[in-house]
């Protein structure tokens, strides 16, 4: 019976409901966070809204961390069974079809220099001798120097041509002028570190290797060689990293990671990357200034090393920067 009476209330309700032509707002126990200062303050109105997000404090230290960088093994040098030149093994067909082409026009080049500019030279020479006796006509010595100007002529394109061969080498990461001379056993990684790691890395840079089909193995390493070309679309560089190993089973197109320690020169302010955030080239971060209350906070940031980043200015010893939850934070404060 008391249900019966509970659905005739409800229904009485509805009804009267029905026969207004504008309700009323509901009304909820959560308000939502109040956004103020034109989205810089957001405070939200108790703690299991705020607990959400993660924070950590900053202070001045001196920047540590392993910098990894996704490569492959893009070569490898055996020896040749018929002796003399080593062979060499890229992963990419059209780099192996690069270095055959750079070695022909070396070999072309070399023949120009040292048999046909040569050889017209003399013949040049010796038409003009005749010429100056009356045994040669102005006509032999027009063919003669059309014949060494074709083979100069020859050598300019051929060169041209060797510098286009040597630009995809070098652009993949590689020595032309060292691959020639590179001794069998030899394995060459390539990999890719952003733009702003630069600093970290150089030349003779110690490294670790672990390749992903013996991922129980760790091959130690150094930096041979920084690419002179970084990507335009990508941002990254290539570093080229030489192992000698006699492991056979390295086999070129394996693909590898690498890790660098890499330290900070000093000790500054610096924060977590995932606290980051930016909008319209500006860089901010989100602090806890309250047991509810968050503010945005522009910042002038540095160095990378790692997943951290130094901050120049912006930020205070003791700053409770947020790292968890920032892209709702930072949703509120922009209106996305």
């Amino acid at each position: 019976m008391q249900r019966i009476t509970g659905y005739f209330m409800a229904a009485s309700l509805l009804l009267a409901g029905c026969g207004h032509k504008a309700q009323k707002p509901v009304v909820t126990d959560d308000p939502g966070p109040t956004i103020t200062n034109n989205g810089q303050q957001i405070s939200f109105p108790d703690t299991t809204s705020s607990n959400f997000f993660i924070v950590e404090p900053v202070g001045d230290s001196a920047m540590s961390g392993t910098l990894h960088a996704p490569g492959k093994v893009a070569a490898t040098v055996l020896r040749s069974q018929e002796g003399g030149q080593n062979i060499v093994l890229f992963d990419n067909p059209e780099l192996t079809s690069h270095y055959s082409e750079l070695f022909q026009h070396k070999i072309n080049i070399n023949h120009i220099q040292e048999i046909n500019i040569k050889q017209r030279k003399i013949e040049l020479d010796r038409t003009q001798d005749l010429f100056d006796h009356g045994a040669a006509s102005g006509k032999d010595i027009l063919e003669a120097k059309s014949n060494l100007s074709i083979e100069q002529t020859n050598l300019a394109n051929e060169k041209t041509q060797l510098i286009e061969h040597e630009s995809a080498l070098k652009a993949a990461g590689f020595d032309p002028e060292a691959l020639p001379h590179a001794a069998a056993g030899n394995a060459y990684i390539i990999c890719d570190i952003p733009e702003n790691q630069l600093s970290n890395v150089s030349k003779g840079t110690p490294c670790t290797i672990v390749l992903s089909s013996f991922p129980d193995n760790a091959y130690n390493g150094k930096v041979e060689d920084i690419a002179d070309v970084i990507d335009n679309v990508t941002r990254m560089v290539k570093l080229r990293i030489r192992l000698a190993t006699p492991d056979t089973d390295i086999r070129a197109g394996m693909f590898a990671m690498v890790s660098f320690q890499v330290k900070g020169d000093s000790q500054s302010i610096n924060i977590n990357k995932s606290a980051l955030i930016t909008s319209e080239g500006q860089s901010y971060v989100f602090v806890k200034t309250g047991p509810n209350t968050f503010t945005r906070k522009e910042v002038r940031t540095g160095q990378q090393i790692g997943d951290r980043i130094a901050v120049y200015s912006g930020l205070q010893n003791g700053d409770q920067v947020v790292t968890k939850g920032v892209m709702q934070l930072k949703g509120l404060s922009f209106g996305y």
